[in-house]
């Protein structure tokens, strides 16, 4: 075993017994980067030196004894939605290709705070939106195990990352499923925590009443570590929770016995691909030979969750990314027309700016967004789609009185190959068709590697009440101990 495969749990034990430094783990990291990343393009930005400066000043707190930060010197990266300030922040556009945030979020100095070495910024679909990370304006990531297949997105850079051993861990975005649908399709550990669990101030907003920083570890136990590290009250993000955060890898103790567990019939739909189907299936049959209480349960709404998840995500991205205009930050590019002719100059600088800075998907949901808030639709479809979200949440209220975590697929499909979906838009949406009604709801979700299908991996989402992301580790981390799917190394 090198250290390029050992977890985040591993690589924190073996700096405090002084098994190696975070200098000889760092450097490992990055050769592998160096090594790998041009065949799966996982990363966007790497600044070598800068990562082993950082090594070296947890060596020198490691020697100091400083063993409080539970963290020190453990090598992670950060999705490049993420803002921090010594890595360039772009979004995976050309809008803010070069831009350097002059702050960082919450969530990484955190990490910071805990000892964490920055390895660099991982690649994303273009402000998160996309379901492959094939919409990125710097080049697609291809999936670890198969090169020639998508990561899932848009989270993809970070789950690759960790799949190819060029990362033990690393921070997402999950506004969709984000999070937990390219964890899947790389066969990887992912999470999502409850809508306000962590602070969004540095996430660069695409629809805020959704988005939500999440973690990838190569374990359940490494989430676990990576939340105690980000999770918690920040004055700056308006819409973080008070409310008390848990030691979440004290609830790892293995034992499930008596756990009631909810199956949701309509999580199994026709057209899904049926070794997906039968990998689930056998991960429930395993949880109740653990001594869970399995049921089926309904969550009649379900249906609805797609139309009105696009609706209200798109209707706060347009007005989110009315921000990029070319005047205040990032790419501008002078109309020609504007030199020739001085009608309305503003608005044809606006124009040509976000019509060359701003890739398709990115234009198509802002259209649409901007449609359905427009005069005389907002009743019709924005304030319709909020109504239909209260009636999903309440599917889940209702859900929970009986059980106390929800488990399905997390996708209808393993990965699929790139450009497979690229032309049909609504094929690309129903990728996350499992993950929206979570997202709508404001839960907390979770991904783990139950199987393989076509030699690819599968996952099985793990769905819980509010703020009750400790049941989830605890069902994920029992899970691991009896199986060994997420120990299963991709060929690269």
């Amino acid at each position: 075993m090198t250290l390029t495969d050992l977890s985040v749990t591993e690589i924190a034990e073996g700096l405090r017994r002084r098994a190696f430094s975070s200098v000889e783990v760092t450097q490992a990291f990055l050769e592998r980067i160096a090594r790998v990343n041009p065949t799966i393009h996982a990363y966007l930005s790497t600044d070598p030196e800068h990562s082993l400066a950082l090594a070296r000043e947890a060596d020198s707190r490691l020697a100091e004894g400083r063993e409080g930060q539970p963290l020190l010197g453990v090598p992670l990266a950060i999705k490049d939605v993420i803002c921090t300030d010594d890595f360039p922040t772009t979004c995976g556009s050309r809008m803010l290709e070069g831009y350097r945030s002059p702050f960082e979020a919450t969530a990484v100095r955190r990490l910071r705070e805990a000892g964490a070495v920055l390895l660099g910024k991982t690649n994303t679909d273009e402000y998160a939106m996309g379901s492959s990370t094939e919409n990125s304006a710097f080049g697609p990531t291809h999936n670890p195990w198969d090169a020639e297949r998508v990561p899932g997105g848009s989270s993809g850079g970070s789950a690759a990352a960790v799949a190819a051993r060029c990362a033990p861990g690393a921070l997402g975005s999950d506004t969709g499923g984000s999070v937990r649908q390219p964890a899947s399709f790389c066969g990887v550990p992912g999470i999502k925590p409850t809508y306000g669990r962590v602070s969004r101030w540095g996430l660069v907003a695409f629809a805020s009443s959704l988005d939500q920083i999440g973690a990838f570890g190569r374990t359940s136990r490494d989430c676990a570590l990576l939340l105690n590290a980000i999770c918690g009250h920040d004055r700056r993000d308006s819409t973080s929770s008070m409310e008390p955060v848990p030691d979440f890898t004290a609830a790892l103790t293995g034992e499930i016995r008596g756990l009631r567990v909810g199956v949701p019939r309509e999580y199994f739909i026709p057209g899904m691909q049926p070794e997906v189907e039968a990998a689930v299936r056998s991960a429930v049959a395993e949880l109740e030979r653990m001594g869970a209480q399995v049921g089926e349960v309904s969550l009649p709404h379900t249906e609805y969750a797609l139309p009105a998840y696009y609706i209200v995500a798109d209707a706060e991205a347009s007005a989110n990314l009315a921000r990029y205009d070319g005047i205040r930050y990032g790419y501008y590019e002078e109309a020609p027309s504007q030199i020739e002719s001085a009608l309305n100059p503003m608005w044809e600088a606006y124009s040509h700016t976000r019509g060359h800075g701003l890739g398709p998907e990115v234009k198509r949901r802002i259209m649409l967004g901007t449609y359905v808030l427009s005069a005389g639709y907002y009743e019709a479809y924005y304030l319709k789609a909020q109504k239909v979200r209260t009636l999903i949440r309440g599917d889940f209220d209702r859900a929970f009185e009986h059980y106390d975590v929800l488990v399905s697929p997390t996708a209808p499909t393993v990965a699929f190959r790139l450009g497979e979906k690229v032309a049909s838009p609504l094929q690309m949406y129903l990728a996350d068709v499992f993950t929206l009604a979570l997202s709508l709801a404001g839960l907390p979700g979770m991904s783990v590697p139950c199987g393989f299908a076509d030699g690819m991996p599968v996952g099985l989402q793990i769905m819980g009440r509010q703020y009750d992301e400790v049941t989830i580790l605890r069902l994920a981390d029992a899970f691991e101990r009896v199986t060994d799917w997420h120990r299963r190394h991709p060929p690269i």
